[in-house]
């Protein structure tokens, strides 16, 4: 959205180029049910020789790890009783998010109505993280729905308990106080931080307009990244204290030996409705090594998620027993945990899980 309001701020292809994002986003606002996937449109070979530039000795990422994050998906859908733009959290009935490898799902979950369903591909992500999961079948009876889990199949939580369970957490006995709501910013702190990017990307990033005679048009915008990342922080500065944020901001010197290079972003229109957009980071990689390299988010009107059928329920304080009484194998003691004590908001958030 920043971008489409800073076109307007440029040139005469600019300002054609911000009013067809402009009316690109609005019409998503106007949907009641989204939909995203995102992925890396790269090689596993690239992402080793890029990880093999910057770890040290012994610590170079795994052939499986590479895999998995070249040809991995994230989709993400959901469904809001109002338009989009107007949803705020308690408008949304159904979400679901999927993460995908090369052989299908590796975790899916699933938020419809008052459930929580969620499976796992626990033996294969077992495998690529190095820490096995024990077969669902070699699980004792006492692991009740988790061995339905670990074999692969939906489970389902309810959501009150889960909220439940997050509540008593935050505020048992060591903890401290349940924490405050999550800042946000108020409507004159926005509108300062819009105009703010605005100024700062309107004198850094050129557009480009493109189409075919098949209601498809593609607008590249370009900019080079150090020159660009000083800029947006230099605007960001004086908002500091406005702004929901914890450390200090990164100043323009901790990008001083970023590579200058442009770096583009392709936004596919197709009856100007946005499809897709692209961003192409190989020129920040500087690596001869790296050919292709970008990060795609793919945008369509989504179906509502559904419940799936068949799940098992899955009890919250079942499953907690589980972990902390042994059920794989002998129960956790104070030696796994080591010494250090336990501080406030260690737990904190910890079942959120949507």
């Amino acid at each position: 959205m920043v971008l489409a309001g800073t076109a307007a701020c440029g040139t005469v292809e600019n300002l054609s180029a911000g009013q067809k994002l402009d009316n690109a986003f609005e019409k998503l606002g106007e949907e009641r049910s989204i939909a995203f996937e995102l992925d890396l449109d790269t090689d596993a070979k690239s992402l080793m020789a890029l990880d093999a530039e910057q770890s040290e000795p012994g610590e170079e990422m795994p052939a499986e790890i590479a895999e998995l994050l070249s040809e991995g998906t994230i989709s993400v859908s959901m469904h809001s009783k109002k338009p989009i733009e107007e949803s705020e959290e308690k408008d949304f009935t159904a979400m679901a998010m999927k993460l995908s490898g090369p052989d299908g799902a590796l975790l899916e979950y699933r938020l419809v109505g008052d459930w929580f369903y969620a499976r796992v591909d626990a033996a294969t992500l077992g495998e690529m993280s190095g820490n096995p999961m024990p077969p669902a079948d070699e699980l004792p009876p006492e692991a009740g729905a988790f061995k339905k889990l670990l074999a692969g199949e939906w489970v389902k939580l309810s959501k009150k308990e889960m909220e439940e369970t997050g509540k008593n957490m935050s505020g048992a006995e060591g903890l401290g106080e349940s924490p405050s709501a999550e800042p946000s910013l108020d409507a004159k702190t926005q509108k300062k931080l819009t105009d703010a990017l605005k100024k700062a990307v309107a004198q850094n990033v050129d557009f480009a307009t493109s189409g075919g005679s098949d209601g498809t048009e593609h607008i590249k915008a370009t900019a080079p990244f150090r020159t660009l990342v000083t800029e947006l922080l230099g605007a960001l500065k004086p908002l500091q204290n406005d702004l929901p944020i914890g450390d200090e901001l990164p100043t323009a010197k901790d990008f001083a030996d970023a590579p200058n290079t442009k770096v583009s972003a392709d936004f596919t229109l197709k009856n100007g409705e946005l499809t897709e957009v692209s961003v192409d980071l190989a020129e920040l990689a500087e690596s001869a090594k790296v050919k292709k390299f970008a990060l795609v988010l793919r945008v369509s009107e989504g179906e509502k998620p559904e419940a799936p059928a068949g799940a098992t329920e899955l009890d919250i304080e079942e499953l907690m027993t589980i972990m902390l009484t042994g059920a794989f194998g002998g129960a956790v003691s104070d030696e796994e945990f080591g010494d250090v004590p336990l501080e406030e908001g260690d737990l904190v958030g910890d079942t959120q899980m949507w």
